[in-house]
């Protein structure tokens, strides 16, 4: 690994983010995810959102023939989903609570927020796929989020606020 790449993970690595489960289902209509914390805003005029996906995931064919996909927003207490939705396990919906959504997109229950989204626009962007979404319905929750630092993931502790 060259030093500007290790430099690259260093700097990033020490970058807190939230943590995401990214759904939606594929062409025989199975509900698929990931833990994703590559999730960020990109427009209120349309409002706009985006994730990216490394194309050696299994699932990066499955999602780019999606033609929408849910945001779900984990809370400080859902460590566990994170863990089932990046790991290996088969099928990972079997494992947690969901259901699915007016929109027909499989929903995390109890999350801090889930954002279902149209793929706007699907952007190659070196070795991951950057997807667009156009946010077509919002839940929100009064809780905590969960968040991803130097490889752990946890809760804000109280002191931030103080």
């Amino acid at each position: 690994m060259t030093d500007k790449v290790t430099a690259f993970k260093q700097a990033l690595g020490n970058y807190p983010t939230g943590v995401t489960v990214v759904t939606a289902y594929n062409d025989v209509n199975e509900p698929i995810g990931l833990t994703v914390n590559s999730f960020a805003s990109v427009s209120i005029d349309p409002l706009l959102i985006l994730w990216s996906l490394d194309k050696k995931s299994q699932l990066h064919p499955l999602f780019c023939n999606a033609d929408k996909f849910a945001v779900n927003i984990l809370a400080n207490d859902q460590t566990q989903l994170c863990t089932v939705f990046s790991s290996k396990i088969p099928d990972r919906f079997a494992q947690v609570k969901w259901s699915s959504s007016l929109h027909g997109l499989p929903i995390l229950h109890d999350t801090l927020a889930t954002l279902q989204c149209e793929t706007f626009k699907k952007v190659d962007a070196g070795d991951h796929t950057i997807f667009i979404g156009h946010v077509l319905a919002i839940d929100n929750a009064q809780k905590e989020p969960l968040l991803y630092h130097r490889r752990h993931i946890g809760q804000i502790p109280t002191s931030f606020y103080e």
